[in-house]
């Protein structure tokens, strides 16, 4: 934790592991990534990546950045960037997630809601978008036929 000048070295982030044959019931909110190989009952906040692994039973609502199903999950999962299924996942609820990857194999028993990715920005500077040229010669057209 200290450095030989007496100054706190920084912590490094950990990701979380419920493994195989554990059990846990509740409420889980963490900040790094969260693989789920046993089972879980309760509520998942995550900013990071919830991974659900082969042998993995959720019986939870999972909000997340990212989340990768390929075992068995029981509730709405909300993934504000992606979502993945694999062959092996399965998924009794709900999606909203800005991309989804659903595997061949895998089962998907709900609703589905795609809400528009947010833009990613270079260097923290957002890209303009460019005007369509046949939408504004449109607009264009459409004004001068209103006009006269």
């Amino acid at each position: 934790m200290w450095n030989k000048r007496g100054k706190a070295t920084p912590i490094k982030s950990t990701d979380s592991l419920i493994g195989h044959g554990g059990t846990l019931e509740g409420k889980v909110h963490c900040d790094t990534n969260l693989r789920i190989e046993g089972t879980f009952s309760g509520e998942i906040e995550c900013s990071g990546t919830v991974t659900v692994g082969e042998q993995g039973t959720v019986r939870s609502s999972i909000t997340a950045e990212e989340v990768i199903i390929a075992g068995k999950v029981y509730g709405d999962v909300t993934a504000n960037r992606r979502l993945i299924m694999t062959g092996s996942g399965q998924l009794h609820g709900n999606i909203s997630a800005a991309t989804l990857n659903i595997m061949e194999g895998s089962l998907l028993n709900g609703s589905v809601d795609m809400k528009q990715p947010a833009p990613e920005s270079a260097g923290g500077q957002e890209q303009q978008a460019k005007p369509d040229k046949t939408a504004a010669r449109a607009a264009k057209a459409q004004n001068a036929r209103e006009a006269g």
